[in-house]
């Protein structure tokens, strides 16, 4: 499926930094039954190939899972052999969306300003990580949506939750990337599963 369809399940991201292999599946099967359909492990996590090993192993295209903090089209390859399909960067690089794109893998670099934006469309992106959206605003993206072809999904990401998530979706974002609010190392599959409900229930979450 494309990245719009995975965001019309759920528009919500988990990103599970912190996540270790030993725990990532239950935690995965906690967020798959609150409705959350993409999961990002970091690869600044411990062993974040195992884990998106065991998470394709266990979900198949049930979810999208792959991985965030991609630097180098090296490690999209890894990413790539581990059963991995979705790739997030931090930042604007033109070669590592080629190299997702090569593998068929979705691609979403991160971008701040309107050169990087059109930069990263122009490689191939399936979509925009907004990041840091702290340093943002949701007018900041309506201004940048102005101007972006209709329809370039974009996602914010750093400060997310479900206070903000509205005011961030009427400005036109198609997805969010949610780190600390719906996972943070040693919560439990019953954290998660409470913090999933608690955004999935602040707001109807799904993508137009």
């Amino acid at each position: 499926m494309a990245l719009r369809d995975w965001l019309q399940r759920c528009d919500l991201v988990a990103i599970l930094r912190g996540v270790t292999p030993e725990e990532v599946v239950p935690i995965g099967e906690a967020l798959a039954e609150a409705g959350i359909a993409v999961l990002e492990v970091p690869l600044n996590s411990p062993r974040p190939i195992e884990s998106i090993r065991r998470l394709a192993a266990r979900f198949g295209d049930q979810l999208l899972v792959g991985a965030g903090t991609v630097m180098s089209a090296a490690q999209v390859a890894t990413v790539a052999d581990a059963g991995g399909r979705l790739v997030v960067l931090p930042h604007a690089s033109e070669a590592v969306v080629r190299a997702a794109k090569a593998r068929g893998m979705v691609a979403v670099p991160g971008f701040f300003t309107p050169t990087e934006a059109f930069a990263m469309l122009a490689a191939g992106a399936d979509g925009l990580k907004l990041f840091p959206a702290e340093a943002a605003s949701p007018a900041v993206l309506k201004a940048m949506r102005a101007v972006l072809p209709a329809n370039t999904l974009v996602l914010p990401v750093g400060g997310i939750d479900a206070g903000n998530i509205p005011a961030w979706r009427a400005a036109g974002a198609a997805g969010f990337g949610i780190g600390s609010s719906i996972y943070k190392p040693g919560d439990t599959p019953e954290i998660v599963a409470a913090k999933a409900q608690a955004l999935l229930s602040a707001g109807p979450l799904r993508a137009a």
